[in-house]
């Protein structure tokens, strides 16, 4: 281990594990079943406890409370539950995650290279994928996934049990009560599927034909007046299955809280 920096304020326990280049802030505090990857920076007054694991190159800006108690009431303190963050990944000013809850799995995880935007909550026995943004306020429930490249809005709330897929989009202010549909953009109170998230998809190199093809799948299962069964297996029949397509169907078919 080395260049670690901690300010005399801080309190870090003999029990917690820093690796090199790991800087702790003034007055923040590291207990001890914590252990944080190279290169993790702390800023002040941050509380990382709990049995909680971040791995390098992340950051950790003034206020956040990282692995503290699930809020649920089944929850005791005696339960072997955990809290694991991938790498490159910012945590904004006062942001909030739990780990996960012994009934629901016991983990709470999170990928890579995620922006979670100032104030935001992570709540137990969510799953993050990578790329993935919250801004500011967002509020994930407790076992909320998003899956890779999704985006929440600002003082957006998700409820329990909800997904949100890939490369989808959840517009500020938003109430999500349903399963978000990969390559979508939502919004409202609660939310409805507009259309695709073009931008999203450009940028993440979806090719034009496929694109092309998300939308006419779009048509037939948000805005044709089918049954989500009948307008599924309508996309099947008429519309080429590339790998989005496909990703598409399957969330469409396992979706369990139904799709907005």
């Amino acid at each position: 281990m080395e260049n670690i920096s901690i300010h005399k304020t801080a309190i870090v326990h003999p029990g917690a594990k820093l690796s090199s280049g790991v800087s702790v802030g003034p007055y923040s505090v590291i207990e001890g079943d914590v252990s944080l990857g190279d290169n993790v920076r702390v800023a002040s007054h941050c509380v990382i406890t709990g049995q909680t694991k971040i791995g390098k190159n992340c950051k950790i800006y003034t206020g956040a409370v990282v692995g503290s108690a699930p809020q649920d009431r089944k929850h005791s303190a005696d339960d072997n539950v955990f809290l694991n963050i991938g790498e490159n990944n910012t945590i904004r000013e006062y942001v909030t995650i739990n780990p996960g809850t012994a009934e629901g799995g016991g983990k709470t995880v999170i990928g890579n290279n995620n922006l979670i935007m100032a104030y935001a909550h992570v709540a137990h026995d969510c799953v993050i994928g990578n790329n993935c943004v919250m801004a500011n306020a967002a509020t994930l429930a407790g076992h909320v996934t998003l899956e890779d490249g999704a985006v929440i809005g600002g003082l957006s709330a998700v409820h329990q049990f909800v997904r949100l897929g890939r490369l989808s989009i959840v517009g500020g202010c938003s109430k999500v009560t349903q399963d978000v549909p990969p390559f979508a953009m939502v919004d409202g109170h609660p939310v409805k599927v507009l259309r695709t998230n073009a931008i999203g998809l450009k940028r993440s190199g979806i090719s034009p034909e496929t694109i092309a093809l998300l939308k006419k799948a779009f048509k037939i299962l948000f805005h044709s007046g089918y049954a989500k069964t009948n307008a599924i297996e309508k996309v099947v029949q008429t519309i080429e299955m590339t790998p989005e397509i496909e990703h598409l169907v399957f969330f469409a078919k396992t979706t369990k809280r139904g799709l907005c």
